[in-house]
């Protein structure tokens, strides 16, 4: 393997860091006093020039203190962070804390880890480095048992921080490293062990080490330089790489004989890798650097085509800039993408920025993830729905960046472009980025437009969500009125929708009810079923409440309806959920279980945090309901974990807090204080993997083999059911007949299957229970 494997998929990510695809080499050293300086103090930062290998360092030291972190190790990746402000933001979502509160994302993180043994790597911190003081001086306040594990070019100057500088790689000559041979040191080994991933037959022999050795000497040992000259030994001999680097530092340093900084070193090998490169793949290259994340050869095609590239010649250049190292190739399970090491990226940017087409490629750029933003906006209400979420959540530092552009240029872009997302804001947990966007646009704005009213409604809708009612008021005032002026169909009904549901909240239910059924006038005369679903969920969660069971079920049945002949899954499971706790509130508990474990496994797939907790609650009304009360008290700590991560219980559906609380007093009075206590504590400690299989009554039975129940981990007892059956042969129609569920939820849980694993097809599957059967010793 080359360059290109340094960093691991953003999909193969276990515990919060990446896997490592290429051996670690050396560093023994380093790792010990490492771990020795995070025992010692809270806060290190690795520091040294890019290229140093301070990330992978940071990586091998994390994964081996795993164990002393019961609460996690994180990986929060900066480098694809343009805007510092965006820091904390940032970071709760490397912690995979879905907060939909109206709390600054700072004080989320510190709520987060305040009473958690965890460690955090900040990698990449140099160009947010006084964010980045700040927000670990908050930290590591507010967390005694929290460690952070930095890295910077630079220290990053915070209280207590211990700074240790990583070396470059031992040279020839130098101390013996540990249990290795006194002759073959760390920079040889590395340089070894990649060339024989570029040519399988490579080996270090008494003929060719001493050039190899001489090699390394002249890239001063730095990890990336190694990395970037062995890519050349598909066209070149050791003696050919020898003399071409002899000649490219002796150019710059005046001399082979003066020392070559490893500054200068890593420069003059993206200057060569730069040169090596056809005058196409140069400017494809400066044009790739307008991305701040990850990239698809959709993406490169649309925005990088023009300039001295036509469309068809990408794919080619592509293929091109892999092979020599320039872009890294990362399997997702939704595709093929691309990523620049920050350093390769940094070095494109200055070439677009000299080639004066930075702001044509901006432009590009911005309208590209704006039509993005605007066509997935259109179609989730779909059979694409899970893809287009999914695509969303991954694109994300683009969009975000894409966003910063719109403003730049023209606040009504922005607040066009937040509105189109307002589904991915709720779904990947970034209300409060989405409502900054809309808010920050919305006080440059001005004017009496369909934009500016549609934005001020997704902006009230983020409000209700994050509990800010007082806010949605006012936001949801003013586009009533923007959309009476100029008479907005569309507008008025989000309007009456979310206007009912503050009434909601307020317990106000019979005005929510009107506003209800106004919703789903407009939504019908404007053509919007997914507005008109919504408004049907909330008509049967408001009748219910007023115990109208005949409109409740109407309301619930017409909405199915509705998602069901447009292949849409994620509003019908809203939906589906209202329809349960009514069933329940009528008594017919089984209906209601299932009805309320298929919208859980949907809201799981999607990464809904609220519709996990909505839907674990009500599984836990219906336990109490049926005197299982030790259920119910397991379910209660399930959910509890759900609302303390969010922020708020029941969130965006307050009403039903009435529910919860008799429950839990039942429960209570049923089970006794100490039982009960132990049941909440049952429920809070378990993963969010036997949290799911508890509440879907999925769990494995306790008897077998030892080790059976962990053969197909990470996957729960169902989804390795089904990935069994796939192994089988089975389509989907047969796996859903076999097991009696819907199909629809057979394909949620092989889309689940598939992202836990990192696979793209059902053939990887089979191949992965065939290996897990091997090792099992089984058929």
């Amino acid at each position: 393997m080359t360059i290109a494997t340094l960093r691991a998929s953003a999909q193969t990510h276990a515990g919060g860091l990446p896997a490592e695809v290429t051996s670690f080499i050396g560093r023994r050293h380093e790792v010990a006093a490492v771990k020795r300086l995070l025992s010692e103090a809270r806060m290190v930062t690795l520091t040294g020039p890019g290229g140093v290998g301070k990330t992978r360092l940071a990586l091998r030291v994390a994964t081996d203190l795993r164990r002393a972190f019961p609460d996690g190790v994180w990986l929060v990746e900066l480098a694809e962070l343009d805007n510092p402000a965006l820091l904390p933001q940032a970071t709760v979502a490397a912690l995979k804390i879905q907060s939909h509160s109206a709390r600054p994302p700072l004080q989320v993180l510190t709520e987060h880890l305040r009473e958690r043994r965890a460690l955090v790597v900040l990698d990449n911190c140099e160009h947010v480095r006084d964010e980045s003081t700040v927000m670990a001086q908050a930290l590591l306040r507010s967390a005694p048992d929290l460690r952070i594990l930095a890295t910077s070019r630079q220290p990053l100057g915070a209280p207590g921080e211990q700074a240790f500088p990583v070396p470059t790689l031992p040279l020839p000559g130098g101390d013996a490293q540990p249990d290795t041979e006194p002759s073959v040191s760390d920079a040889v080994r590395l340089f070894a062990e990649r060339a024989a991933a570029v040519l399988p037959e490579f080996t270090v022999t008494s003929e060719n080490q001493d050039l190899i050795e001489q090699i390394c000497r002249r890239l001063d040992g730095l990890p990336l330089g190694i990395e970037l000259a062995v890519v050349r030994l598909r066209v070149l001999s050791i003696h050919q790489l020898l003399d071409r680097l002899d000649d490219l530092f002796g150019l710059l340093s005046g001399g082979p004989s003066a020392t070559v900084s490893r500054h200068r070193t890593l420069r003059a090998l993206i200057d060569w890798s730069h040169g090596l490169c056809t005058e196409q793949e140069r400017l494809l290259w400066a044009s790739l650097s307008v991305f701040t994340g990850s990239l698809d050869l959709e993406a490169v095609e649309a925005v990088c085509a023009g300039a001295g590239i036509a469309r068809d010649e990408i794919l080619d250049l592509m293929i091109g800039l892999v092979e020599k190292s320039v872009l890294i190739r990362e399997e997702h399970p939704y595709g093929v993408r691309f990523r620049l090491l920050d350093t390769i990226r940094q070095y494109g940017r200055e070439r677009l920025v000299a080639s004066g087409q930075e702001r044509e490629l901006k432009l590009r750029y911005r309208d590209y993830y704006r039509r993005l933003s605007r066509e997935a906006q259109a179609q989730l209400f779909g059979p694409a729905q899970a893809k287009l979420l999914t695509r969303l959540r991954v694109e994300h530092p683009n969009l975000r960046t894409a966003l910063e552009y719109c403003q730049a240029e023209r606040a009504g872009l922005c607040i066009d472009m937040a509105s189109d997302l307002l589904d991915h804001w709720i779904t990947s947990s970034h209300l409060g980025e989405g409502r900054d966007w809309l808010e920050q646009g919305l006080a440059v704005a001005a004017g009496r437009s369909e934009v500016r009213a549609r934005a001020l409604w997704a902006c009230g809708s983020l409000a209700i969500i994050q509990g800010d009612q007082a806010s949605a008021v006012g936001l949801l005032a003013k586009s009533r009125s923007l959309g009476e002026k100029l008479g907005l169909e569309p507008v008025l009904g989000y309007v009456a929708l979310y206007s009912g549901m503050v009434a909601m909240h307020a317990g106000d239910t019979e005005s929510a009810i009107k506003s209800f059924e106004e919703a789903v006038t407009h939504h019908r005369a404007g053509g919007d079923p997914a507005g008109e679903v919504q408004a049907l969920t909330w008509l049967c969660l408001a009748h219910s409440f007023l115990g109208g069971s005949e409109s409740a079920v109407a309301a619930a049945e017409e909405g199915i309806a509705i998602c069901d002949a447009h292949g849409e899954s994620w509003h019908r499971a809203y939906t589906t959920t209202a329809l349960g706790i009514e069933r329940w509130r009528q008594g017919d508990v089984r209906c209601a279980t299932a009805l309320e474990q298929e919208s859980l496994r949907v809201f799981h797939s999607l990464d809904d945090s609220v519709g996990v907790g909505l839907t674990i609650e009500v599984l836990a009304w219906i336990a109490a309901a049926q005197e299982e009360y030790a259920r119910a008290g397991t379910l209660l700590g399930v959910a509890r974990n759900v609302w303390e991560a969010i922020g708020t219980p029941l969130l965006g559906f307050g009403h039903l807090i009435a529910y919860h609380d008799e429950c839990e007093a039942r429960t209570l009075h049923a089970l006794g204080e100490h039982a009960f206590q132990a049941a909440v504590k049952r429920g809070a400690r378990r993963s969010p993997g036997q949290a799911l299989a508890y509440a879907l009554m999925e769990e494995a039975p306790s008897s077998g083999p030892a080790g059976a129940a962990d053969q197909y981990a990470p996957l729960t007892p169902r989804e390795s059911e089904i990935a069994q059956l796939i192994a089988r042969g089975m389509r989907n129609k047969e796996i859903a007949a076999a097991l009696v569920i819907a199909q629809r939820t057979v394909e949620g849980h092989i889309e689940h299957i598939l992202c836990k694993l990192g696979f793209n097809s059902r053939t990887q599957i089979v191949g992965w229970v065939a290996e897990q059967a091997r090792r099992a010793g089984g058929e």
